[in-house]
């Protein structure tokens, strides 16, 4: 009787999922189900998970790094760093599209968010590439792909999230996604420097930059580019928690806005409302997916999971390739904050009992759920960048191939060679 109603319980979160019912409301209709079918169980636990979901020190740390992310858009650091990266890059083949690629790797220090990065550069970068001669097509993509990165950044949203949920060390989370971002950032580059040699893309600028250029753009660039470091070091010696390290982002980011001068009361009144919209937008889903988590748990899922995969697989390599095609599948159809509240109690136990290092397995799941934001049919990051720059999908997919391709590569580079994942770790630890 319980398998067929924890049946029940997934098909009706599919198919609420299928029919683009809003992710949080999908999830709560598979707890009400479960809920609903099984009276002996007392339907007021549903409203405690929905509350308990949410009343978890380590998620303060969201609201806060959301926060300071608008507030560093809002401040006028965008600008500066993409001139800065305008200097670094300008003379490499490809020229715009390697400033876009460079800059979503910086910005996903500030911003946390891979939709605010696609959106902020579709609207800034795409119209400017499409003026130098490249293709709305490849100036999508590239944006798109690179807000891939932004994620595995430290203060990406989603290493919070499955930290507080693994209860696997954020700080090391951090740690480990600054190798895998600069992995991923540098395979785009060189894909984008030979797709950019085929058609003739030519660089920013071909002329040396002089020191002073140089000097003038790291100046205006300097500051912002500190967080990271401030966040991972004082993490690591002591000074604060990942969670107070969001409130020290906040206060530093008010800080470049005065210094900067371009932080005005209506740009702080609409940063305020931005956070608290994207704020309650994830908060929503980790509250749903935590009613979700107890109904799997009482029904003894992840258990039962767990006995029969490692029953039947020996071999961790074997466990992390079917993990790989599955939550890519997944990925397509299933918005990523959900998946990982979903999915991580259920698979990261497994990995443990296969001996797999959390860190490793936890940045292999990351780079998953990425994958499938930028993936047919309900990538969001392939939707929200179209949105902005009024390409096809069918464009955009067609375009996208040699990326898929690219992505696939890193991904098994990541699954395969642990010390992409852990080296930087172990190394600081």
């Amino acid at each position: 009787m319980s398998i067929n109603i924890v049946g029940l319980v997934g098909i009706v979160l599919l198919v609420f999922l299928f029919l683009k019912v809003p992710v949080f409301i999908s999830i709560l209709a598979g707890s009400v189900t479960y809920f609903i079918l099984t009276p002996r169980v007392p339907q007021l636990i549903i409203a405690q998970r929905l509350v308990a979901g949410v009343e978890s020190i380590p998620l303060l740390a969201i609201p806060f790094f959301v926060c300071a992310g608008v507030f560093m858009n809002h401040s006028g650091v965008t600008q500066r760093i993409m001139e800065f990266c305008g200097v670094l890059t300008g003379r490499m083949t490809g020229g715009l599209a390697q400033v876009n690629i460079l800059l979503s790797t910086l910005m996903g220090g500030l911003s946390g968010s891979n939709l605010a990065d696609a959106a902020m550069e579709a609207k800034m970068l795409v119209p400017e590439m499409e003026k130098k001669g490249f293709s709305k097509e490849f100036s999508s993509v590239v944006t798109a792909t690179s807000a891939m990165i932004t994620p595995l950044i430290p203060p990406g949203i989603g290493m919070i999230l499955y930290g507080s949920i693994a209860n696997v060390s954020i700080g090391k989370l951090f740690v480990a996604g600054l190798s895998v971002g600069a992995m991923l950032c540098i395979a785009l580059m060189i894909l984008v420097h030979f797709m950019s040699k085929k058609r003739g893309y030519k660089p920013l600028h071909e002329e040396q930059i002089k020191m002073n250029e140089f000097l003038k753009a790291l100046k205006g660039a300097v500051l912002p580019l500190c967080l990271p470091i401030i966040i991972i070091g004082g993490i690591r010696i002591g000074i604060f928690t990942p969670t107070e390290a969001g409130s020290v982002a906040i206060v530093y980011s008010l800080i470049l806005g005065i210094v900067y001068r371009e932080l005005t009361m209506k740009k702080f009144l609409d940063g305020i409302k931005e956070t608290v919209i994207t704020t309650s937008a994830i908060m929503l889903i980790v509250g749903a997916a935590s009613a979700l988590s107890w109904v799997l748990t009482k029904e003894r899922v992840p258990q039962q999971l767990t006995d029969y995969i490692v029953e039947v697989i020996s071999n961790k390599y074997m466990f992390l390739i079917i993990v790989n095609v599955f939550l890519i599948i997944v990925g397509m159809f299933i918005e990523g904050n959900a998946i990982t509240i979903i999915l991580v109690p259920l698979l990261a136990p497994i990995a443990l009992k296969l001996n797999i290092d959390p860190i490793h397995f936890a940045m292999i799941f990351i780079f998953n759920v990425s994958i499938g934001t930028l993936s047919p049919p309900m990538g969001t990051l392939m939707f929200v960048t179209c949105g902005v720059t009024k390409c096809k999908i069918k464009n955009f997919i067609k375009e996208a191939v040699p990326f898929y391709i690219l992505l696939l590569i890193v991904l098994g580079l990541l699954t395969f060679v642990p010390q992409f994942s852990t080296a930087l770790v172990n190394m600081l630890y």
